[in-house]
């Protein structure tokens, strides 16, 4: 994919999010969008190196366009992992330089290299200098006691004077001392005036915004310039996930597309060719769709729906009947919802 193309689809992103955006999760949501870049869980430059390459990093080639999320601060582990990574098809290669998680901070990778702004770019420049693909960054706007304004544009700053371009920007602090992971997503106050203003100091580099955008409408006020800032992206990370019907609306609301949205049952249809194919390699139907439950989120018969994903696709055989049976649940729940109501003995008419 030319370099254009994939920084039109930077547009829209779905976040890497661990155990989440497996190659099942970014097919099904390719179901729901053509055009919104897709990535990969993190994947650690050694696991690339001496893991199970095709269990790590095998994707469909739906799936495009898809960037690969790696983790490390060994430039020459990434270096090779990227390598491997573009052999493999990624679209774009990315440096995680945001994740709290205490398995990262060991590791020396993910949020406490924000700390480390030379480390940071020499990771890059060996990443930019193996590949032929985009090599990008995504990173928090600083970690615990860092004044963000200072340690944002320090880390900014490193990676672009090796040549790199584009960075998401998950616009809160990580509070790497007493705070979990998951309160890590929700408890840092989001400042997204920091990143429009690296945006606005900074115009020639690609920026896109992360964090606490839940809707499209969000997205969309992101993407618009009324303050003479424009962003060149939103990453959506889970809202895509738990309510991903939304997703079938962006070809149309924020690339412009002149088709029709893609509505939850139709997902489903476009979705089957791939869960068949998988089925009939082994794979097992729950490993799948689990990441269909939010697919019918505000809908009479959502309920029945989940259940019957949850509790019948982890069967031994399961298979695409019980999705059959989860999508009809929804359709009666809809059609007795749609029934004209008997009138109650003695109600009124209006």
């Amino acid at each position: 994919m030319g370099k254009d193309l994939i920084n039109q689809a930077r547009r829209l992103s779905i976040a890497p999010m661990m155990d989440w955006t497996d190659r099942h999760c970014r097919a099904f949501h390719r179901a729901l969008t053509t055009k919104a870049l897709l990535y990969t869980e993190m994947v650690t430059a050694p696991a690339v190196i001496h893991g199970d390459r095709e269990r790590l990093l095998g994707f469909d080639a739906v799936e495009h366009p898809v960037a690969l999320q790696l983790g490390g601060s060994d430039p020459e582990q990434l270096a090779e992992a990227a390598r491997i990574g573009e052999a493999m098809g990624y679209d774009e290669i990315n440096l995680n330089v945001g994740c709290p998680s205490d398995r990262v901070q060991s590791g020396r990778f993910g949020a406490c290299l924000m700390r480390e702004p030379a480390l940071v770019a020499d990771c890059m420049a060996a990443i930019e200098g193996a590949v032929s693909v985009p090599a990008t960054v995504k990173c928090r706007i600083g970690v615990d006691d860092q004044d963000p304004a200072v340690s944002l544009f320090a880390t900014v700053d490193a990676c672009a004077a090796v040549g790199i371009e584009v960075f998401i920007v998950h616009a809160r602090m990580a509070w790497l001392q007493g705070l979990s992971p998951k309160e890590n997503r929700d408890i840092p106050p989001l400042d997204y005036a920091l990143v429009r203003r690296l945006k606005r100091e900074r115009p020639h580099l690609s920026v896109s915004i992360n964090g606490g955008i839940a809707t499209l409408d969000a997205a969309e006020a992101h993407l618009d310039d009324a303050d003479g800032v424009q962003l060149d992206g939103v990453m959506l990370g889970r809202a895509a996930y738990h309510e991903p019907a939304l997703l079938g609306q962006v070809d149309r609301r924020l690339y412009g597309a002149e088709t029709a949205d893609v509505d939850p049952y139709q997902a489903i249809d476009r979705y089957r060719p791939y869960l068949a194919a998988r089925l009939d390699e082994g794979v097992g139907l729950h490993a799948m769709s689990r990441h269909m439950l939010g697919l019918m989120h505000g809908r009479p018969g959502a309920r029945a729906f989940r259940r019957i994903l949850t509790v019948e696709a982890i069967a031994r055989g399961a298979g695409l009947d019980v999705v059959d049976r989860a999508v009809e649940a929804v359709r009666e729940a809809e059609a007795r919802r749609a029934e004209p109501r008997e009138p109650v003995v003695g109600e009124q008419s209006a």
